[in-house]
């Protein structure tokens, strides 16, 4: 048995194979799994508890089926779904968990984190990131009717497409010391985030410890999936 790690799903409507993918992995690999972890974008987008879609739905209901059955599924709130709320975590039995978080793997302590407050060179991103955020901006943008909170998340999705596509590539990936930063302060050795969805292996001298960086892909092609067992950890591709 394994403990499993996706990221970055981006599920919507427009990408039903992305949600199918997703449906048959928590029915199959998952099922028989020690716990799930999703560090952060599960959805491509949240304007609040109150408005899942029908696909954002019958992927609520497929994780209410996984953890009913005592796997545990933890899910870390993205820079997409960062609205997911205890009306959500009540229709799926899902936990919420802190961004980042600290955990204990097969005797082995990870920092899992999703992975854009390691992008500081993107300072646009961070101070939107700062805004959206921030409780009182939550309150008021979850009380605007869903049409406009709709209209809203749409705008917003248009605008980051632009702004991903106008940044330099080394801008939108993470800045080598923030990561050095999130590891002292840990105090572990082994990081595992996603967000940026370039996966791969990366290793890291810090204070004369040899830390490890995992970063999970997304989902549009494959599904990206880091299987930490008492062996240690894999990542790999679905296909």
């Amino acid at each position: 048995m394994a403990t499993l790690f996706v990221s970055d799903l981006h599920i919507d409507a427009a990408h039903p194979a992305i949600a199918r993918r997703f449906l048959g992995f928590l029915s199959g690999e998952a099922a028989t799994a020690d716990a799930l972890y999703v560090l952060g974008d599960l959805f491509e987008s949240w304007i609040g508890d109150d408005d899942p879609d029908p696909t954002q739905r019958q992927v609520i209901e497929a994780l209410r089926a996984l953890s009913s059955t005592g796997t545990p599924v933890f899910v870390m709130h993205g820079n997409r779904d960062f609205l997911l709320g205890e009306r959500f975590a009540a229709a799926s039995g899902v936990v919420l968990v802190e961004d980042p978080v600290i955990i204990t793997l097969y005797g082995v302590r990870v920092l899992a984190m999703h992975g854009d407050a390691l992008c500081t060179d993107d300072r646009a991103y961070q101070r939107l990131r700062a805004t959206v955020r921030d409780p009182r901006w939550q309150r008021r943008f979850l009380a605007l009717p869903v049409r406009a909170r709709r209209a809203l998340a749409e705008a917003a999705r248009a605008g980051s497409r632009a702004h991903t596509a106008a940044l330099d590539r080394m801008i939108a990936d993470v800045n080598p010391a923030s990561v050095e930063t999130v590891l002292r302060r840990s105090g572990v050795d082994r990081l595992l985030h996603g967000h940026t969805h370039r996966p791969g292996v990366h290793t890291v001298e810090i204070d004369g410890r040899r830390c490890t960086r995992w970063v999970l892909g997304d989902w549009y092609d494959s599904g990206s999936v880091l299987r930490w067992d008492p062996r240690g950890p894999r990542l790999e591709s679905l296909g």
